[in-house]
């Protein structure tokens, strides 16, 4: 199948192009930076999903909607209305056969950057809406709300002894998902299943889930 990808360049979206690429798909990538992939399967596109021309790029059958930023002061721009801007252009089209959406832990808890959590909740809300318009299609829509993934954009945390020991303390499972496995669930969620549609799937190794009763 043709997949394109955005902020295919590092983190979760380069895995999620790997994990494509390995199973003999077409993957093409859009980020602001140069492409990280040499593979016969893979096109690159550099562009600001928010105010860059988004290329020409015809009959996607898969829709991956990574790209992001995080405290930047252009959050809402780029997570949401970039968003907005991908779908409207490559989704809404008869071959599209899923559409899936990067979230964030945080759209649920609210307990990140202000303008980052709001981004990512009406993320979730627009894959709703997306949802409602592609199923005259056969297409599904999702999202993904990863809580702490492994990547450089956490390196702040993840190498900070302190703080790390203290996010660890609120995880029911002490750990953090890391961007493969990030990119199994991707493509779980937009090729195996046929089913599931509206839905956001929470993968945050139950740092929202944790409680301790007390008697």
């Amino acid at each position: 199948m043709k997949v394109l990808i955005t902020g295919a360049s590092k983190g979760i979206g380069r895995a999620i192009a790997l994990k494509f690429l390995e199973q003999g798909h077409i993957v093409v990538g859009v980020d602001k930076e140069e492409g990280t992939l040499s593979d016969r399967n893979y096109t690159h596109f550099v562009t600001d999903i928010a105010k860059g021309e988004l290329p020409e790029i015809n009959g996607a059958e898969i829709v991956v909607n990574n790209a992001g930023v995080q405290d930047s002061g252009e959050d809402i721009d780029v997570n949401l209305k970039g968003t907005i801007r991908v779908t409207e252009k490559y989704a809404l089209q008869d071959k599209i056969k899923s559409v899936l959406f990067i979230a964030s832990a945080s759209a649920h808890t609210g307990a990140e950057f202000p303008e980052y959590a709001a981004s990512k909740g009406g993320v979730i809300a627009y894959m709703k809406n997306v949802a409602l318009r592609v199923a005259k299609y056969g297409a599904t829509a999702n999202s993904l709300s990863p809580g702490g993934v492994t990547t450089d954009i956490n390196a702040k945390v993840m190498n900070d002894e302190r703080m790390w020991n203290r996010i660890m303390s609120l995880t029911l499972i002490p750990k953090w998902a890391s961007a493969e496995e990030i990119a199994e669930w991707a493509y779980f969620v937009t090729v195996v299943n046929k089913s599931m549609t509206a839905q956001d799937i929470l993968i945050d190794n139950g740092e929202a889930a944790k409680a301790e009763f007390v008697w």
